[in-house]
């Protein structure tokens, strides 16, 4: 059937998508025009298809079909329109031209609940029973004859959002291509809507979201939920319009304890518990609000209501005010002391920061501060409310809630978060929703938490230190954890996964204080004695999005950096393995981190990682993955709100191993280059160029190691079975092969020999134990070279030979950001990582993560006494390492050189 498709949004796009498939011909899709620059998503499947795409800003004016639109519809000869999202008003020209007229997409089951705001009304009017209907479109408001409905059980806490992605998003895409199939083959019903229980409700704005108190406990808690989170349900509290959101009924046989709040109209004060805002509905019976949020947009835990700045203030005693006083004697410049006096900005150094947390101890000495208070106070009413709780008792640290799953394995007990870390606490997804992840070496299956949103807070990173102890004390529980959720070896998780993400955290824990700029001459220097100098300031909000085969530590490369440079972060672990991230968190935490620093939300990329890249809050994102989806993610970023981005993307990393290297040791480094972590390695060898007078002698040692049997592999055969844990021994020259792999999902290693350089093993990344050998003739070193560039992947590289000269020969004409000499795999923490070309830009680890991932360099211009201009200004650079390694030498010395602009060459022998 020839079909035009009128709508937008995602609903839009996978119905598009399925008519598509069940072989309709898609005549043209009517959308609504661009927003911010960004195609609304079916025009952009439409636009990737060829379908025409036609976007009308409106289809009628002062109530007449405006007849060029009309015209250009009618010329794509459609025969039947389907409008499974559409906000538009279509005129009857357009609904009645097909030969099988319009169908329309309605969420809920018609004839109740007419009207825009549907999925509101059946949940404020506290319906048992939701669903959608698919309806031929008619002139009337949602009247017309239905053809096709569905419905679900509502729940008691059901959003809009729960309801909506639960089932009236998958099931209304079905129905509706459903119904169009019905249509199709002569078989879709007429059913005239009765009269009885038909409904209209006005649309739900925020004007009209206002809550009324005079309402039973249900009816409140049906009101807020059905209003979440458009437009959102609000009330005035302490003289500002407040926004309520999560609501659930709560068991009324529970004591509750907290502090009062007062709300206008409430039938008595809400109640600040640990678990959020206690209400009370006119039967005196309760409810539980979850997040609030004020006029300035913020958003809290109702929870913390007397903890943020943006609610009420304490009410302070004659004595309490005293402590201004203090103040008044450190800042001696300022003749009186306000509210929104800051200590800083007044004139107050590191030196008034000691002076002033002993003064307050010296008048009250209960009130036990830490320097870090008064950085994180900075006015004057931030700062005595901070006092005066503490003197009160008021602000104690709430411990730590985790709701763990617990396993038995490798002799301990294991406990492992599975919830949402957000704002420095553990939270259900909204709805309660879960998904599954696979343990891959037994295939069992747990559950965890789906994703929802947040809003986040910067502060000044000083924990660093003491979470790296934390990991250390638990880094047993760490490396089982990424053993049994990525299917690491337990060992070498113990090393290199868990190892180096310690080393990186205490790595940058010296960098947090050394974040400097630098004076630059300038050409105008003279006569006006100008000065201009550059200053690092935190970007804000950084999302990171890493992949599955190091969790932890890709987690560690790019938070530690982002941090220590005083920017917040927003992290989606893999989908698949999410667990070493959370148990993270709760390290964190129990660390002292700020709340709101670091937030982990587990999910899918096509969702979290999506919303991350499109957030304009969101100012720069790291990237971890396939070129595929970098290339995604970088037209996203561009898109949303220009941020900064950085990728490590794909490899196919050339090894050239030439006749005079050490063959012992390129045969065991060769062999690690490739199945160092299964092979499930970003830099792994992805093709092994031998030189032709050694290559069957070397293809025959490599051989000889992967087939040895056990009792001829030295400690492998000592290895247990549980101490895998996941797959092959960390010492891959050991264990390679040598065992039967316990049940789970394995792929032995495999070794390909004379591969030509037309193949798609030679092109393509294999992300396994797979090694792809190839050879070249003696003494064509630049032929062997052009082969081994000839690749858009630019991560790694690597060279074995005992000649120095040839050594730097090929490091140097090698298109890679890591070129390894006699060595492989030899990362290091201070070491800049990363690749050009289709492998990405951007360094993680070293000074280079510092400068070019967290930071702007902003410009100043001074003249005399005065600043007069501000201007931003972003360095960037390509980084080009080098590692080398030989048992006969051991001096150290510096290459420098030119490479796609300037890099840094660090050549270690």
């Amino acid at each position: 059937m020839r079909i035009a498709v009128i709508g937008q949004s995602l609903f839009g796009q996978e119905v598009y998508k399925e008519l598509r498939k069940d072989g309709h011909t898609i005549v043209g899709v009517f959308t609504i025009p661009d927003k911010d620059g960004k195609a609304d998503p079916l025009a952009t499947e439409a636009e990737k298809d060829g379908v025409p795409v036609f976007k009308f800003p409106r289809w009628r004016l002062k109530g007449q079909a405006i007849q060029e639109v009309v015209t250009q519809y009618k010329a794509t000869g459609a025969e039947l329109n389907v409008l499974p999202f559409c906000s538009q008003f279509i005129p009857m020209e357009v609904i009645d031209h097909p030969r099988h007229g319009s169908i329309i997409y309605h969420p809920s089951l018609l004839p109740r609940h007419r009207g825009a705001s549907a999925i509101n009304w059946t949940l404020i009017h506290g319906d048992k029973k939701g669903g959608f209907t698919v309806f031929w479109a008619d002139d009337g408001l949602d009247t017309g004859p239905i053809l096709l409905q569905r419905e679900c059980d509502v729940e008691p806490n059901d959003t809009v959002n729960t309801i909506y992605k639960r089932f009236l998003f998958p099931e209304g895409v079905k129905g509706t291509v459903e119904a169009v199939r019905l249509i199709a083959e002569g078989k879709a019903p007429k059913i005239t809507q009765p009269a009885e229980g038909a409904t209209y409700e006005c649309i739900q704005k925020k004007d009209n979201a206002k809550i009324d108190w005079n309402q039973s406990a249900e009816a409140l808690h049906n009101w807020i939920r059905g209003n979440d989170k458009v437009p959102g349900a609000w009330a005035e509290v302490d003289g500002q319009k407040v926004t309520f959101y999560g609501s659930s009924l709560v068991d009324n046989g529970t004591a509750v304890n907290g502090q009062p709040l007062e709300i206008p109209g409430a039938s008595q004060p809400g109640i600040v518990t640990k678990s959020g805002l206690v209400l009370f509905g006119n039967d005196g019976k309760t409810l539980l609000v979850k997040n609030l949020q004020f006029e300035d947009g913020k958003m809290i835990a109702a929870a913390q209501y007397f903890r943020s700045g943006s609610s009420a203030a304490v009410e302070l005693t004659e004595e309490e005010k005293t402590f201004a006083a203090v103040w008044q004697s450190i800042l001696s410049n300022v003749s009186q002391i306000e509210d929104s006096t800051d200590f800083f900005k007044s004139g107050a150094a590191s030196m008034d920061v000691v002076r002033l947390v002993e003064e307050v101890k010296l008048r009250a000495s209960s009130c036990q501060l830490q320097n870090e208070d008064v950085y994180m106070n900075t006015t004057f009413q931030d700062f005595i409310q901070m006092c005066v709780r503490k003197l009160r008792g008021e602000d104690d640290e709430e411990e730590l809630v985790v709701d763990y799953v617990e396993k038995n394995i490798n002799n301990m007990t294991i406990k492992m978060p599975h919830q949402l870390f957000i704002n420095g606490e553990f939270v259900d997804a909204e709805g309660g929703k879960t998904y599954k992840t696979i343990n891959p070496t037994d295939g069992t299956v747990r559950e965890k938490e789906m994703t929802k949103n947040a809003k986040f807070m910067s502060y000044i990173i000083f924990y660093y230190i003491e979470l790296a102890d934390l990991m250390e004390e638990h880094q047993e529980e760490l490396a089982t954890i990424e053993a049994i959720d990525s299917g690491a070896v337990y060992t070498l998780a113990l090393k290199t996964h868990v190892g180096m993400s310690i080393q990186t955290f205490r790595y940058f824990a010296g960098w947090c204080d050394k974040i400097q700029g630098s004076t630059i001459p300038i050409n105008q220097a003279r006569p006006n004695r100008n000065l201009t100098f550059t200053k690092k300031e935190p970007m804000g909000v950084c999302a990171i999005v890493i992949p599955w085969n190091y969790p932890l530590m890709m987690l560690a490369w790019k938070t530690a950096a982002c941090l220590a440079a005083g920017n917040t972060v927003v992290l989606k672990p893999a989908q698949v393995t999410p667990l070493t991230a959370l148990k993270f968190a709760e390290l964190a935490a129990r660390a002292g981190l700020p709340k709101g620093v670091i937030n982990i939300l587990p999910g899918s990329g096509a969702l979290v990682g999506q919303r991350l890249s499109d957030h304009p809050d969101v100012r720069k994102l790291g990237f971890t993955g396939s070129t595929e989806i970098g290339k995604h993610i970088m037209k996203s970023c561009a898109v949303s709100n220009v941020k900064k981005v950085s990728l490590e993307l794909g490899g196919k990393s050339p090894l050239i191993i030439f006749s005079d290297c050490e063959m012992d040791k390129a045969v065991r480094m060769g062999m690690s280059s490739v199945f160092f972590n299964k092979g499930e390695n970003c830099i792994a060898a992805g093709r092994l160029f031998v030189e032709d007078s050694i290559h069957d002698l070397f293809v025959q040692k490599v051989v000889g190691v992967t087939r040895s049997p056990p009792g001829q592999t030295g400690k492998a055969a000592e290895v247990s079975k549980q101490n895998w844990l996941g797959w092959t021994n960390s010492d891959i020259t050991d264990a390679v092969g040598c065992f039967v792999f316990p049940p789970g999902f394995f792929f032995e290693p495999t070794v390909f020999t004379d591969v030509q350089d037309h193949m798609y093993i030679a092109k393509e990344e294999s992300f396994g134990p797979v090694m792809i050998i190839s050879k070249f003739k003696s003494g064509e070193v630049d032929d062997v070279l052009r082969r081994a560039n000839a690749t858009e992947y630019g991560l790694a590289s690597g060279v074995f030979t005992r000649d120095i000269s040839k050594a730097l020969y090929v490091s140097e004409r090698l298109n890679a950001g890591t070129v390894f000499v006699n060595t492989y795999n030899k990362t290091d923490v201070a070491a800049p990582f990363g690749g050009f070309k289709q492998s990405g830009f951007g360094k993680d680890l070293g000074k280079a993560n510092y400068c070019f991932y967290c930071v702007d360099v902003l410009f100043h211009v001074k003249k005399h006494k005065f600043f007069k201009k501000r201007k931003n200004i972003y360095y960037s650079t390509y980084v080009k390492t080098f590692s080398h390694t030989t048992p006969a030498v051991g001096t150290k010395s510096c290459l420098e050189g030119k490479w796609a602009g300037s890099y840094i060459a660090l050549f270690t022998m």
